[in-house]
């Protein structure tokens, strides 16, 4: 147990290495995905070119949507963009900052699984076989005896090797090459077009806004941090709260039981003051809040107005919100001597 909680603290300490690592996983799966991939293209005129669209820009969308779904910061996003205001307003620069980064990770995978598409040209044989010039690669001189529809149905079967039966007019190898050729020239360029892309949003963009850049990170960690603690916080609270409400409980179940021997008197009492003492620890991590309606009124504080970011300026808390005219008055510090006589 211990080796899985030291894991789990690694983890958390070394969030943006471990979901690098779960966005190239992903990228890698979605590589394999498509090499698992059984392409079958209809070889049908009014649906090849659907079935392509499909094929290219359906699984993207759901991998771009599960690296969203993996990064824990969709829900911190999201509650920070509707949040009500409150005691503290929101910066749109720090929530620009949390979905781009949240995206770029998000997009390695479809970006791979659309290059990988590209490069392999099953796709784009599908998609653009009626396209093809007869005229330049094949026997033009056939090609005005057949109609328009003739001509697209007999070319929307050239991915389709065991049912193409057009060789007389176009051979099959020549649009195979034709058509692959401008896929991979597509896919390489989709290739240096993102990695150029990548390269200016990850290097050169913080150079020109440097100091707008550092604010948005900083406040993104720091949103992030504080939502961490505070959900410690609540934990250890609500740990503390349950622990002395099953204390109280069994003290007065044990008031109303009458002990009729003294081992149980003399048990009961030795383990009195050990009780005491724990529930004391108890009451001191509840700080004050002691019931179910002063729970809820913090928890809707905390999220309807959030107390400013100015230390040593805080406010208490009164009623349901944050209230008061300036700072806490300084505590009166009392001292208190005992002599032994």
């Amino acid at each position: 147990m211990d080796k899985f909680r030291m894991i789990f603290q690694f983890l958390q300490s070394n969030q943006e290495s471990f979901m690098n690592g779960i966005c190239g996983i992903m990228a890698l799966a979605s590589a394999q995905m498509y090499s698992a991939f059984d392409f079958n293209c209809p070889c049908l005129p009014g649906y090849n070119a659907a079935y392509s669209a499909g094929i290219l820009l359906a699984p993207p969308l759901v991998l771009f949507l599960l690296g969203l779904v993996m990064n824990n910061n969709v829900s911190m996003l999201a509650e920070e963009w509707k949040r009500p205001p409150g005691r503290r307003a929101k910066d749109p620069a720090v929530l620009r900052y949390m979905f781009c980064s949240m995206a770029q990770r998000a997009l390695i995978a479809p970006v791979v699984w659309v290059a990988v598409t590209l490069l392999d040209g099953k796709c784009f044989l599908c998609a653009f076989c009626t396209a093809v010039p007869v005229a330049a690669l094949g026997n033009g001189s056939l090609a005005p005896g057949l109609t328009p529809q003739e001509l697209a149905r007999l070319l929307a079967r050239v991915p389709c090797p065991e049912i193409y039966d057009g060789d007389w007019l176009l051979a099959r190898e020549v649009a195979v090459r034709y058509l692959r050729c401008i896929s991979q020239a597509l896919g390489w360029s989709f290739v240096l077009l993102t990695t150029l892309l990548a390269f200016v949003v990850r290097s050169v963009r913080p150079c020109f806004t440097q100091v707008a850049f550092l604010k948005s990170k900083y406040w993104s960690h720091y949103i992030d941090i504080e939502r961490k603690l505070f959900d410690e916080t609540c934990t250890e609270h609500a740990k503390a709260f349950a622990k002395v409400c099953i204390q109280q409980f069994f003290e007065a179940m044990n008031q109303d039981l009458e002990l009729g021997h003294a081992h149980g008197v003399l048990v009961t009492a030795t383990a009195a003051p050990a009780a005491t003492d724990n529930a004391g620890e108890e009451r001191e991590k509840l700080h004050g809040i002691m019931d179910q309606g002063s729970v809820n009124r913090l928890l809707t504080s905390w999220h309807e107005c959030k107390p400013p970011l100015r230390l040593g300026q805080e406010e208490p808390l009164v009623g349901n919100g944050w209230a008061g005219g300036g700072p806490r008055p300084p505590r009166k510090e009392v001292a208190t001597y005992f002599s032994k006589v």
